[in-house]
């Protein structure tokens, strides 16, 4: 694959985005108001029972619907499949592509294959996805085939559909790496439709490399970034600054690389102060794009049908990120948050 033209020396501008899945206590047209309000210039949606529920009746007409409110608000998208317990009230993620039952992983294929037609009506930008945790009993050689066999059929439906399908490196999963990705890549023969999303966080938490040195390696499969700050060797998606992560030198490597898609902030354990978060971490974003001088694209005002304008923001208009409100944790326990 060939990798994305240079760009001039301040990069592609970044469009930040914020996830459903950290806002899943509002309703979903509020959510989407209220990151339009905000200034983000897309969304992150995740199919689950509460925001496009992909298993309820009537889902075309729905769907056409919330493209409808996006193209309103201005607001870009990604579809993002990794609701906990959209598929089986028992068993988070569940079922997966590498499950021993032939019939449960129809199901997740099933529901993969829903997200594509969803991303394709909605004009997304990319269908997300990951592997799941390899089973008790099931050897790693053995997973890989059934993940591979599982991804044909949804790779054929995203060729068809023009939607990239952004494979997740997720850790304690089967497919959990940088390496791991290309480890499918080859396997599957290189598909075009086949890309890779990056999560920030996670190539602090596993990678070998430092974070930009992540996004430089990725950039020729990027097709979905999300982003939130995140400790070493620990997953646990923390609000920006709580973290480790450097980040201006993470916004410049991604401006150069060429991607233009949606930088999607994840913050899915802090539903319960959703707008208090989605609120302070496009500031924060912004002042750290303008420490590594990289430019952001402001989406217009709702009503407006023109370009979005795109200048450099200056410290003066990004106001300071505020501790959280009496009662609002800043971090959440130790432990997995996907």
């Amino acid at each position: 694959m060939t990798p994305p033209a240079p760009q001039d020396a301040a990069g592609t501008p970044l469009r930040f985005g914020y996830g459903t899945n950290g806002l899943a206590d509002l309703r979903l047209d509020d959510a989407l108001s209220l990151l339009a309000d905000l200034g983000y210039a897309g969304v992150g949606l995740t199919l689950d029972h509460m925001h496009l529920d992909p298993l309820a009746p009537d889902l075309a007409a729905r769907t056409r619907r919330l493209a409808h409110r996006l193209d309103t608000l201005g607001l870009d998208v990604t579809v993002e499949t990794g609701a906990r317990y959209v598929l089986d009230p028992r068993r988070k993620h569940g079922p997966s592509l590498l499950d021993p039952d032939p019939d449960d992983r129809a199901r997740r294929v099933d529901l993969l294959l829903t997200a594509v037609r969803v991303a394709a009506d909605l004009g997304a930008h990319a269908v997300h996805c990951f592997s799941g945790i390899t089973p008790e009993g099931t050897g790693t050689k053995e997973a890989w085939q059934r993940l591979t066999a599982a991804l044909a059929p949804v790779l054929d439906a995203a060729t068809t559909a023009g939607v990239p399908l952004a494979v997740e490196p997720e850790p304690g999963h089967l497919l959990a790496t940088l390496a791991d990705f290309h480890h499918l890549r080859r396997a599957l023969g290189d598909p075009e439709a086949l890309g890779l999303t990056l999560d920030i966080g996670h190539c602090q938490c596993l990678e070998p490399l430092p974070p930009a040195d992540c996004v430089r390696a990725a950039g020729p499969w990027l097709r979905h970034v999300q982003i939130e700050d995140m400790r070493r060797g620990v997953h646990e998606h923390l609000p920006f600054g709580a973290g480790e992560i450097d980040f201006p030198p993470v916004l410049a490597a991604l401006a150069a690389t060429g991607y233009q898609g949606l930088t999607v902030v994840e913050l899915p354990r802090h539903s319960h102060a959703g707008p208090h978060f989605a609120a302070h971490s496009l500031p924060f974003l912004r002042r750290a794009a303008t420490a590594a001088d990289v430019p952001v694209t402001r989406p217009p005002a709702p009503t407006s049908a023109e370009t979005p304008v795109t200048r450099t923001p200056t410290a003066t208009d990004l106001p300071a990120p505020a501790a959280p409100p009496p009662g609002v944790p800043s971090a959440t326990p130790r432990g997995s948050t996907s």
